[in-house]
């Protein structure tokens, strides 16, 4: 997707359901899809997804978060699941999401959206509260906030007395103005929305209330009124206690006009009885996720030196406790470190880190060592590590979707699956096989990709080939099981998947490489990789075809403007005129994609913008956007819609309802996503594809 380019590195509504099971009491049906075999778009009404689990302080249970597609009212539910350590006994809990283990284990702290509750001002989605269920036999359940604004980043004080936890406080509108009376009964417009901040409306939010989020703490065994630690106009990152329970560090920018500084914030620490707040980081540049050791003397955070560069890993550093001797503990590493835990001796950090489409756990120790924990083709994060050293996360791999696992680190290749929550739609299943590819582009650049292959593959045929790009334009693509690429090989599609430069997981040159230039040689990259696939001499080179969102959906644009060798393309939630994007998009920092602002100099902005090649176009292309998006807001789309559609080159434009940025996050929308592609290049496709099993 579209992200601003290079911030600080940064999860589903709770909702009410009543059953133990997911799946209960929603209509199974036979697959209207002919090959049962295989797995289709059909399945996904039945697919369900896990996410952040966490152990238990004596390591013997899990909690978890474990999602579902509800099909009667078209959303995601979500409900927390238990289970042992070992995976057995797993059973529902309660409803809610982002579950946290008091210090002691008798409680967990929990979100959930109270039955009836209404929305937040200004917002669309429920008001989600603050919950905790004691963990003993009885299993009591107790609703500690009612709060008009949504409260998150829950953490326990190390005594288990408090929760801290941020949340939007809204700004008191000073400005008033002498309006006279209106007479009785008379029907006046509504008065008019107030905007005087630069970011002034977010994606999947909309407008934003003028405000701040600030730190809260709350008792955790009386709830009633949280305490505001910090004030003033700035905005606070999520709280992270000492362990002698005085005091909160967390990120931020507590500095004046802090909305017009572009990848800037600091490490804070805040005394929780006096509410002083003291600066412990002070150089130029983006410091943040502030991890204190257990005893109390280190801080472990992330950050950079300021730089105009679009893309730079983040380096891990060390501190002290009072934000003295402030030291570079890997100055090699060139790979962002997240998710960072201490060993409980102290020695090192544990954190989870991206490369080359995989990611895996890390040690770093104190002295400046760094050393894998895990290693292999898998896309591993891990969300808890008890301290008896067992470890718990979600892991992906090709050929099995995200399930929980649980290992010792002691012990590390022992990685045992724990969930199974998708092995009744994949009973029986044969799915699409993927294999890795590196490959010279242009100018010499080494560029990584995958192919997925359909069931049963004969490389004697010649298949047809979709080329799927990734947005950001700063992510990566991973190695992890991928639906829509497992449908379209059911489809009877060959995928290919690249990360060109500009991709994160590659290090800060490669993830720099398109500075200034975007889109730019991460189209040659794209080319080589389809030229790569067809010089294997099982791809039909008349019936290719192009599709990406968002940064995807700009080079999808850019590349039927600069070549017409695809047979369709659909270019979807993207960016076709970046002069106007600069100005309409959720976020300023957009405008400093190019070395000058547009009113200095436009030429690059246009340059850059697939709307100036809209001329060259012969490709049908289709684009597809959601009707709510602010990200790459539809008036892109329409831009190029209407310049294609002048040209009379075949074009259709498909506005989705009830989407932000995106087409997918409705079930019913992620269906019809497929299904409009797959429709729009069989439309236009050199034949038909046909499952390679067929005679």
């Amino acid at each position: 997707m579209i992200t601003r380019f290079r911030v600080l590195p940064l999860a589903a509504a709770a909702l009410a359901f009543a059953a133990i099971s997911p799946r209960h009491g929603m209509a199974q049906g036979p697959s209207a899809d002919r090959r049962t075999d295989r797995l289709s778009l059909n399945d996904y009404l039945d697919w369900e997804d896990v996410q952040d689990p966490q152990l238990s302080p004596d390591g013997k249970q899990v909690v978890f978060t474990r999602r579902w597609v509800d099909k009667m009212n078209d959303k995601w539910e979500s409900s927390l699941w238990i289970m042992n350590a070992d995976g057995t006994r797993s059973r529902f809990l309660v409803n809610g999401s982002a579950p946290r283990w008091s210090p002691d284990g008798t409680r967990i702290a929990y979100s959930a959206t109270p039955a009836g509750s209404a929305t937040t001002t200004g917002n669309a989605a429920p008001a989600t509260q603050v919950f905790v269920r004691w963990m003993d036999a009885e299993g009591a359940i107790t609703q500690l906030t009612h709060l008009n604004e949504t409260p998150s980043n829950i953490e326990w004080s190390p005594d288990g007395k408090w929760l801290a936890f941020t949340m939007q406080v809204p700004a008191k509108n000073d400005w008033r103005i002498d309006m006279p009376a209106a007479p009785k009964g008379a029907k006046w417009t509504e008065a008019p929305r107030i905007v005087q901040k630069l970011n002034y409306r977010a994606d999947r939010q909309g407008f934003i209330e003028d405000g701040n989020t600030h730190i809260f703490v709350l008792s955790a065994d009386n709830g009633g009124t949280p305490h505001q630690l910090t004030s003033g106009a700035f905005n606070h990152g999520a709280p992270h206690w000492m362990p002698d329970g005085k005091s909160i560090v967390f990120s931020g920018n507590r500095v004046g006009d802090a909305e017009y500084q572009i990848r800037e914030s600091d490490v804070y620490k805040v005394d929780v009885a006096s509410g002083s707040i003291r600066q412990l980081t002070t150089r130029r540049g983006p410091d943040g996720n502030p991890a204190p050791s257990p005893d109390g003397k280190w801080i472990a955070y992330t950050g950079y030196d300021s730089t105009t560069d679009t893309w730079t890993d983040a380096k891990l550093y060390l501190m002290s406790s009072e934000g003295t001797g402030h030291k570079l503990l890997l100055p090699k590493w060139d790979r962002t470190p997240s998710e960072m835990v201490w060993a409980r001796d102290g020695s090192g950090i544990y954190f989870v880190a991206e490369n080359e489409g995989a990611r895996n756990l890390y040690f770093a120790s104190i002295s400046g060592d760094v050393k894998p924990v895990t290693s292999g083709r898998q896309v591993l994060t891990v969300t808890s590590i008890n301290p008896n050293g067992t470890a718990v996360g979600v892991m992906s791999t090709a050929s099995h979707p995200n399930d929980v696992v649980a290992f010792d680190i002691k012990a590390p290749t022992n990685i045992k699956w724990i969930t199974d929550v998708n092995g009744d739609v994949l009973l029986g299943k044969k799915l699409a096989t993927s294999e890795e590819v590196w490959y010279t582009s242009k100018d010499g650049m080494k560029i990584q990709g995958w192919i997925v292959k359909p069931a049963d593959f004969d490389p004697g045929r010649k298949y047809p080939l979709i080329l799927d790009i990734h947005g950001g334009p700063h992510s990566m693509y991973n190695l992890g099981f991928n639906f829509a690429r497992q449908d379209q090989a059911t489809s009877g599609y060959v995928s290919l998947y690249l990360n060109p430069r500009g991709s994160t997981g590659y290090g800060s040159a490669f993830g720099n490489a398109i500075k200034n230039a975007y889109p730019g040689k991460d189209y040659d990259d794209l080319m080589a990789g389809v030229d790569t696939v067809i010089n294997r001499g099982y791809i039909d080179p008349s019936n290719l075809f192009v599709y990406g969102c968002s940064g995807g959906g700009v080079l999808t644009a850019w590349i039927v403007g600069h070549t017409n060798r695809f047979a369709a393309a659909s270019s979807n939630c993207p960016v076709i005129n970046w002069v106007s994007f600069v100005g309409t998009t959720d976020g300023a920092s957009w405008y400093y994609n190019f070395e000058k602002l547009p009113w200095q100099d436009p030429s690059e902005h246009l340059k850059r913008s697939p709307l100036m090649y809209a001329g060259n176009v012969t490709t049908p292309t289709m684009l597809m956007t959601g009707v709510n998006d602010l990200r790459t807001p539809m008036e892109q789309t329409e831009q190029f819609y209407r310049a294609l559609k002048l040209r009379k080159i075949p074009t259709a434009m498909i506005r989705f309802n009830d989407e932000w940025h995106g087409t997918s996050s409705k079930p019913s929308n992620y269906l019809r996503t497929q299904l409009y592609m797959k429709s729009w290049f069989q439309k236009y496709g050199g034949k038909d594809p046909k499952l390679a099993t067929d005679d």
